[in-house]
């Protein structure tokens, strides 16, 4: 639990999600080390990219509220995005409107500087860029059916749906996975090759042994 990546070995930075929250460094201290390498990556103007709780970190080292948000997003939802964002190298393919999976019931100001990429009409901050290389991506554009079905069936992801509220249940979330996964897994692809070219190839491979 005190491993502190070093950072300087590498070119970029992705910080993924999880069901903990910002304000929860004090039981996890681990969220701790993720700023701490958050922000070493930004001083090294190194391409950073936070999915998720990873974006609410990523907020959160650059200045910006991260709060309970007064309706939780669990499910998919279409995200629309600024003009911006259309332009945006890496957010653009997602084009003006995009479904996206979402599990967060948290969310973040935009942080200073930084340039709004997307939002929903549940929630206003769903993407931003900050500088040139540093990106926020409140939603799940990573998921396939495959993880999607194992957060379905894990017995917090359970509860949570069950007392959010929300007008959807798991069948419902099922039937849209199996409508829209495809489209995305494309879209999902471009974005993230994407940033993946802010980073650049890798300075040597392994070279595998001939057969």
């Amino acid at each position: 639990p005190h491993a502190q990546p070093d950072v300087d070995r590498y070119r970029g930075l992705i910080v993924l999600g999880g069901p903990m929250n910002v304000c929860d460094q004090p039981q996890r201290t681990h969220l701790t080390t993720e700023l701490r390498a958050i922000e070493r990556a930004l001083h090294q103007g190194k391409p950073v990219l936070g999915i998720c709780l990873g974006a609410q970190l990523l907020a959160h080292v650059l200045g910006a509220p991260v709060r309970r948000h007064d309706t939780p997003e669990i499910g998919w939802y279409d995200v629309h995005t600024t003009a911006d964002g259309q332009a945006d190298p890496v957010l653009g393919p997602l084009g003006e409107r995009a479904p996206v999976f979402q599990w967060h019931g948290c969310t973040y100001d935009l942080p200073d500087g930084a340039v709004q990429l997307a939002r929903s009409e549940s929630c206003e901050q769903q993407a931003f860029r900050w500088g040139e290389k540093a990106y926020g991506f409140q939603f799940h554009l990573e998921t396939d059916a495959a993880l999607i079905e194992r957060w379905l069936n894990l017995p917090h992801h359970r509860s949570e749906l069950e007392q959010s509220g929300l007008p959807h249940d798991e069948h419902g979330i099922r039937h849209t996975t199996n409508q829209v996964i495809g489209q995305v897994k494309q879209t999902a692809d471009n974005v993230f090759n994407a940033f993946l070219d802010l980073i650049g190839r890798p300075e040597r491979r392994i070279a595998l042994p001939s057969r």
